[in-house]
């Protein structure tokens, strides 16, 4: 296993928890919908947490590139926080259309930053982290299986 893999399938475990938050609140059932975005961003922070602690440095260790992907990556995870912010607080408030609305404008945000980082970074960190990829594997697969629990 690979963590290109392991981490796609933690992206798609966060979009499955998004796609029920937004479901509840196409049909205003409110404490759903709060619960399950809450949880969403839990999991959301918690994979960008492990990424920007564990993975990006793990890749600007082994090629030297600090200005790289995983700057734009950071920057992208601060832009995505903030959207989670107006999420939670959207449906703290009952406001079926902001949420709906900014639903619509973190999926499209989301699913481009997941593609750039499973069909770009991911495969990078892969292929330079050579023999530390075990490793970071096992710690990748721990955390989320801690988290999941």
């Amino acid at each position: 296993m690979s963590i290109k893999q392991v981490m796609a399938q933690d992206h798609k475990r966060c979009d499955d928890v998004f796609v029920q938050a937004e479901y509840h609140a196409s049909k205003k059932e409110w404490p759903q919908t709060t619960s399950l975005i809450n949880k969403f961003r839990d999991l959301t922070l918690y994979h960008f947490s492990h990424e920007e602690s564990t993975l990006f440095p793990a890749f600007e260790n082994a090629t030297g590139m600090i200005q790289g992907p995983t700057m734009m990556m950071r920057s992208e995870h601060e832009q995505m926080r903030e959207l989670m912010d107006a999420l939670v607080n959207a449906a703290e408030q009952q406001d079926k259309d902001e949420f709906l609305g900014l639903c619509e404008t973190f999926h499209i945000f989301n699913q481009q930053h997941n593609m750039k980082e499973e069909q770009v970074l991911y495969p990078m960190i892969d292929q330079h982290c050579g023999q530390d990829s075990e490793q970071l594997l096992k710690n990748i697969i721990d955390n989320i299986n801690s988290n999941a629990a």
